[in-house]
């Protein structure tokens, strides 16, 4: 009997359990698992804190020592808060939405690789688990920005219609990083080196972000970022910086008065524009990227 196993699975309608399904299959797939992947996530969150004393108090002390540490070597030593209106609220919010992007990167690169044990013993589309890991971080997200606004209506911010256009923000950014979430993952779940680099490379992005700094400051005239406006415009299309910097438009009404009026340089619809484009094309790339190899997630 020459029949190959291939041939006798097919001939009685068996298929491999991991096989990839159509894509709109697998979508509905992963779409009828929601519950799941808001349940699963919720547990990973819970189980993050519980062998720290004060838990789930971290989410919120993790930011702001962050932020204060920050603050401390460029805002005091540096001196990196000249010509920026109420740095502090200025600096809190760059450290908090970098670090929503941040922590899906380093997460979803883990994603696959930390759950091996489930993926074998279970058929389910795998998507489910670099998405758990955005829905992870948007918990996190959300009790950080109680402090966020805290901080904000502190230092003299009054509430304003513009801070409604926060949520569309938080939801375009949740798009980006979901969709590099799942590309960290399959580059992760194949190559586990990477998270060793991922530290390096998270704090050159930073850097690179506007977190610590006022990007549109250091392009004023006869400043040196303005002697080279090829750079200046790559990192302006930076999606870390889009999304840090729409949010501090949105928020702080002095700063965005000071970048306008002062500077000169209306740049929302700009910002806006990058943060439409980079939301789609990570979101719609990542998924398919991350989709194309998931036969091939748990082997070995």
């Amino acid at each position: 009997m020459n029949e190959t196993l291939a041939d006798y699975a097919a001939r009685h309608g068996l298929r491999q359990s991991a096989a990839r399904p159509p894509l709109r299959k697998y979508l509905q797939s992963v779409w009828a698992r929601r519950n799941f992947i808001w349940a699963f996530a919720s547990a990973k969150n819970i189980s993050m804190y519980t062998d720290s004393r004060l838990g789930q108090v971290w989410q919120l002390l993790t930011p702001l020592l962050n932020a204060a540490v920050y603050y401390l070597i460029f805002g005091l030593l540096l001196n990196t808060s000249r010509n920026v209106p109420d740095f502090i609220p200025f600096l809190v919010t760059g450290v908090f939405l970098f670090g929503f992007t941040q922590r899906s990167v380093t997460s979803g690169a883990k994603s696959v690789g930390d759950n091996l044990s489930l993926i074998r013993a279970l058929h389910f589309p795998r998507a489910t688990l670099p998405l758990a890991i955005a829905v992870v971080e948007l918990q996190q997200l959300l009790m950080s920005l109680i402090v966020l606004f805290v901080i904000v209506f502190a230092f003299g911010e009054p509430a304003s219609f513009n801070m409604f256009l926060f949520v569309p923000v938080v939801g375009l950014q949740l798009m980006f990083n979901v969709g590099i979430s799942m590309v960290m993952a399959r580059l992760g779940a194949f190559n586990r080196d990477i998270t060793q680099l991922l530290p390096f490379v998270m704090r050159t992005w930073l850097y690179m972000s506007g977190v610590i700094f006022s990007l549109p400051s250091l392009m004023e005239p006869g400043s040196k970022l303005a002697k080279y406006p090829a750079l200046a415009e790559l990192l302006q299309l930076n999606p870390a910086y889009v999304y840090v910097e729409l949010s501090r438009y949105v928020l702080l009404g002095e700063y965005r008065d000071h970048v306008t009026n002062d500077l000169h340089m209306n740049e929302a619809g700009q910002l806006w524009l990058s943060a439409g484009i980079w939301s789609v094309v990570m979101l719609v790339g990542g998924f398919v990227y991350f989709y194309r190899a998931e036969e091939r997630y748990g082997r070995g």
